[in-house]
């Protein structure tokens, strides 16, 4: 597994491989009108623009996951981290959280957030080091959990 910078060639399959990991998420929620189902092309071609997008890549170049980022004062935000459902479980999604945290090392703290009923990212974060400090109602159906992990390794030792 080859964990790189998406290119603009990338970004149609990326935008397939959102659809098809979210869907699992809308079934959670019984909501297939979440935003990452309904983004544009133009849309995530804006994303690529303004923000890091890494892929990691598969035996015969296929993309099994992506992850994107920005950085706004000391914090790295951190988005869409999926994989393809075939390709979860694997370390995949650990991988890239690593990999977008090696990129932004100069960041004080990381932050990202998912749905309270994404039982299997709440525990991918949590055992990477992500702990929760808000959260947000959406709708009677989602609330938005925020988490956060300060970067240790920005610590002066003496």
């Amino acid at each position: 597994m080859l964990i790189t910078r998406a290119e603009e060639t990338d970004i149609e399959e990326i935008l397939q491989l959102q659809r098809k990991a979210f869907m699992v998420e809308a079934a959670i929620y019984n909501d297939y009108t979440i935003q990452p189902l309904r983004q544009t092309i133009d849309e995530l071609k804006s994303e690529y623009e303004t923000q890091t997008l890494l892929k990691a890549i598969a035996e015969g170049d296929v993309i099994a996951g992506s992850v994107r980022a920005f950085v706004s004062g000391d914090t790295c935000y951190i988005g869409r981290l999926i994989v393809h459902p075939d390709f979860q479980n694997r370390g995949i999604g650990t991988r890239l959280l690593r990999e977008v945290e090696q990129v932004f090392k100069e960041c004080r703290r990381y932050e990202l957030f998912t749905g309270h009923k994404s039982k299997k990212n709440l525990y991918l974060y949590g055992k990477n080091g992500y702990q929760g400090f808000k959260s947000q109602v959406i709708n009677e159906k989602l609330t938005m959990m925020y988490l956060e992990k300060m970067n240790d390794s920005r610590k002066i030792v003496f």
